[in-house]
């Protein structure tokens, strides 16, 4: 099944406002000597949900080669992203595959989001080779079903091509990405991943990787290996 959906989350607060803004029109501020004045203030919360994470991933080594994260652009990057869902090693667990506008919508609904889910391509050596979601967890469905953290952010992956997998690509890059969210979110304690629990491969990537299997939950549409990377761990698994 594909990860649960972007465009909705458990949180109340981030009901409040769906453009990411927060209006109080009302506000009043009492001074020392006795006035009041009204005035209007508006908070913008977009670019904090992932502390602007995606602008700042340069080039990091790893063991396989130079990597990097690149988000998504839909006019550049739509006809990739959706021959890779329709590969049928990939679409019997992300369950994107057929025509190109469904992968698009899927994509579109991050983009135009509230900054809560970053969709990006995973750049090996200079080339294109995988497509990653970074979210904030404890902002997603997945906060329904499981225990969460404040500030867990969670990871999706496919790896695009049939040769790059099953030889060490895939535990290689999630410790690398792992590190890079940990890095740069101090507030974020924990990364996690729920892949199908039939994934053999998945899940013996993020084992590789420095992750710990937590547990089974039942999400909508499969069982999941909930499985965490602890900050407290990072250098010793």
């Amino acid at each position: 099944m594909p990860p649960t959906d972007v465009r909705t989350a458990p949180t109340e607060f981030l009901d409040l406002f769906t453009d990411g803004t927060v209006d109080f029109t009302d506000m009043t501020v009492e001074f020392t000597d006795g006035t009041i004045e009204s005035t209007a203030r508006t908070l913008d919360f977009t670019d904090d949900l992932l502390d602007g994470l995606h602008a700042s991933w340069e080039p990091v080594r790893t063991p396989v080669g130079t990597f990097q994260l690149v988000p998504v652009r839909l006019d550049r990057d739509l006809p990739l992203v959706h021959a890779w869902m329709n590969d049928p090693a990939v679409a019997e667990f992300w369950e994107l595959a057929g025509p190109r506008h469904r992968t698009a919508e899927h994509l579109r609904a991050q983009l135009d989001g509230d900054g809560r889910s970053v969709p990006c391509l995973g750049v090996l050596d200079g080339t294109p080779m995988s497509y990653w979601e970074i979210y904030r967890a404890d902002l997603d469905p997945l906060a329904l079903h499981c225990p969460v953290l404040p500030h867990d952010t969670g990871i999706h992956l496919l790896l695009g091509a049939a040769g790059d997998r099953g030889r060490g690509l895939g535990s290689a890059l999630l410790r690398a990405v792992a590190d890079l969210v940990l890095d740069r979110r101090p507030a974020c304690a924990r990364v996690v991943a729920e892949p199908d629990h039939r994934n053999t491969p998945s899940l013996a990537a993020f084992l590789g990787a420095g992750f710990r299997y937590a547990a089974e939950v039942d999400l909508p549409g499969k069982r999941a290996a909930l499985m965490i990377r602890d900050r407290v761990l990072r250098d010793v698994l």
